[in-house]
């Protein structure tokens, strides 16, 4: 089955400028910055009380978005080894 269409795809990146030129450059269109903190986003994502930096981005056709997040807080927590879920 090929993929017919995709809504939203988020991703956390380090450097959210640098991100968006690069999509930039493949062709997609920055609809808007904005940024999120308090304990709202926190239930939403399980994180707790949060500040992230977003970025929302739109593919040529218009019917895709990408989600940039940079979170300021909590820091961010480097996981070593093997994760869990390798098959």
């Amino acid at each position: 089955m090929a993929l017919r269409r995709m809504d939203n795809v988020g991703i956390v990146v380090e450097d959210i400028g640098e991100t968006i030129d690069f999509f930039r450059e493949l062709g997609l269109e920055l609809e808007g910055r904005a940024t999120i903190e308090g304990e709202w986003a926190g239930r939403v994502t399980g994180l707790g009380d949060q500040h992230v930096e977003i970025a929302m981005m739109r593919t040529p056709d218009g019917h895709s978005r990408l989600e940039l997040s940079r979170f300021l807080t909590p820091p961010v927590v480097e996981i070593t080894g093997t994760p869990r879920s390798t098959p």
